[in-house]
């Protein structure tokens, strides 16, 4: 007896017509995005959060017969600007992981690539039935960090976000996509029921609900590829260049981390106290 269905999770960054260059390629145009809205109507999809999703999974609960996850990362202002309307056309369902340094606000660090949310907007986005999710504070990739400033990332994460929503965020999704074994425990361990990762793939119950896959949806995204995404078509042809670019990234990743574990001397590295 086969186990459920893959499901399409589409990770999606700012709305804008005029997106800062730092965003450009992982932004969409409103227009493409209300598009690509009724493309997953006409299709019959039904969109569905993060967390329920993952307790259906949890619980073996049902699911609709094609759902589809809309996320978005960090918090970009265009978000309540552009998508929610299109959003509330529809009546879909939402995840938006927020990184709460880079919301404007008492919280904000400065660094956010472009115009970011205030938290007026998040608490509009929440009450219109966008799941709020924890994205870190500071947006570093988590499994270069020590411990301590691991669990300081998240943990103040969800600490604002829980202060400016009245709710605890259930959902998290890895900076960049990166995370280890530690990461993934030291999230659970801080109450977080489920995390997305990219991958650039369908996201699977076998995965585990601390390693779920998205799918990237960026500027050069057509209709007829997201369609095809969407329905499972194509997907390693779609991000091949994706997945050659992070094999090589990794390895680097990996040799910068060994190297700032310690500098000479045996001094700390002075970013784990930021």
């Amino acid at each position: 007896m086969s186990g459920p269905s893959p499901v399409p999770v589409l990770m999606y960054h700012a709305v804008t017509e005029t997106p800062a260059p730092a965003v450009r390629e992982l932004s969409v145009t409103p227009r493409a995005f209300t598009g690509q809205l009724a493309v997953l109507a006409d299709r019959g999809f039904t969109p569905l959060t993060t967390a329920a999703l993952a307790a259906a999974w949890r619980d073996g609960g049902a699911l609709p017969a094609k759902p589809v996850l809309i996320t978005f990362d960090d918090g970009y202002e265009g978000v309540h600007r552009y998508a929610l309307p299109a959003l509330v056309r529809h009546g879909f369902p939402a995840t938006l992981f927020v990184t709460t340094g880079w919301l404007r606000g008492p919280y904000g660090t400065g660094g956010g690539p472009d115009t970011m949310l205030d938290w007026d907007q998040v608490r509009r986005l929440a009450a219109a039935g966008v799941e709020i999710g924890g994205h870190s504070h500071r947006h570093p990739p988590l499994d270069g960090l020590t411990d301590d400033r691991l669990r300081r990332e998240v943990l103040r994460c969800k600490e604002i976000v829980t202060a400016e929503t009245g709710a605890a965020p259930e959902s998290f999704a890895y900076p960049y996509g990166h995370s280890s074994r530690r990461v993934r425990q030291l999230v659970r361990g801080l109450g977080f029921r489920q995390a997305l990762a990219v991958r650039n793939a369908l996201a699977d119950r076998r995965q585990g609900p601390y390693a779920l896959a998205r799918l990237t949806v960026r500027r050069g995204t057509g209709p007829e590829e997201f369609a095809r995404l969407v329905e499972g078509h194509g997907i390693t042809r779609a991000f091949a260049r994706d997945r050659a670019l992070t094999k090589g990234y990794a390895v680097v990743r990996r040799t910068r981390q060994a190297a700032r574990r310690l500098r000479p001397g045996g001094r700390r590295d002075p970013e784990d106290d930021n």
